[in-house]
Order: structure tokens, then sequence, then C-alpha cells
């Protein structure tokens, strides 16, 4: 498996795994990615400076995906957005594998800090980033996805 750009032929296919990842946990609902404006053309959202989203590819398949774009609330940092993986391959060490490939990615665009914010009903993902650092922050003011209700963050 490899990590590439996401290209817009691909934005479907990642935003149908977005979709069904939060409809599996109940987060089919206002408040969260599923309705966001820029779900079926991620590509062209984070074509521009300071962003990336990066699909994970099994030979020419989407299975996953994760991005970074910046954090107005956190000077010098951004925002880890938007990691899913298909269901069949979760369990195997992926989401970390992801995390990783973005805080790098994170890092190379001069990023110092990076947030995300996430669900209770994710506990497979609250494990994977308190795994890998991150550590449980108080709600931020601009919090756009009012339904999330935990929020991390990590210094890079």
């Amino acid at each position: 498996m490899e990590f590439a750009p996401i290209q817009p032929h691909q934005d479907a296919a990642m935003a149908a795994i977005v979709r069904a990842a939060l409809k599996e946990h109940g987060l089919d609902k206002p408040g969260t990615a599923y309705f966001d404006a820029s779900l079926d053309h991620l590509s062209a959202y984070y074509d521009r400076p300071g962003r990336a989203y990066y699909v994970l590819l099994d030979g020419e398949t989407v299975v996953g995906g994760v991005g970074v774009a910046e954090f107005e609330d956190l000077p010098g940092g951004c925002e880890l957005q938007k990691l899913y993986l298909a269901p069949a391959l979760r369990g195997q060490g992926l989401g970390s594998r992801m995390i990783r490939f973005i805080e790098d990615r994170a890092r190379a665009l001069g990023y110092r800090q990076i947030y995300l914010e996430t669900h209770t009903a994710l506990q497979a993902a609250l494990r994977a980033y308190e795994r890998c650092g991150y550590r449980s922050i108080p709600r931020p003011s601009s919090v756009i996805h009012t339904t999330m209700d935990r929020f991390y963050l990590k210094e890079l």
C-alpha cells in the first residue's frame, strides 16, 4: 500500500469511505464531516498552499485517506483532517501509519503543532491518537464540526 496526493477522480471514493464510517458510528448528522461542502471535492479543497490530502492506495483502489490544513486558532499549527480507512483494513496498524505519515507532511509544510477533533464513538481512533502522543485539550472556540466532542493537540 502506498500514499499519493488525492486526484479528482478519487474524490467520490474517498467521500464514500468517510460517509460510510460516520454512518457506521451514528455520526451521519449535521455537525460532522458527513455534511462538509468540500467532502465531494477533496482534491480541490486541499489544492492550495498549507493544505494536503493523501489517499492510501491498495493498487489503484482508494482504501483510506488523511489530510492536513491550517488551523487559525493555533498560530504555526494545523489540523489533522478526515482520517478514514475502509472497514476491512482497520485493526492492522494502518491508522497509526497514516497519522505518522500526515505528521511528516505537516512538518514539511512548516507546522509546529497539530490539532484534531473527533468523537467518543470513534474509540479505535481515540486509542490510535493517544498512542501516537496526542493529548486531550478543552474544546476550542472555533470548532466547526459541532457534534465532535474530543479534541487533541500534539507538538511536532
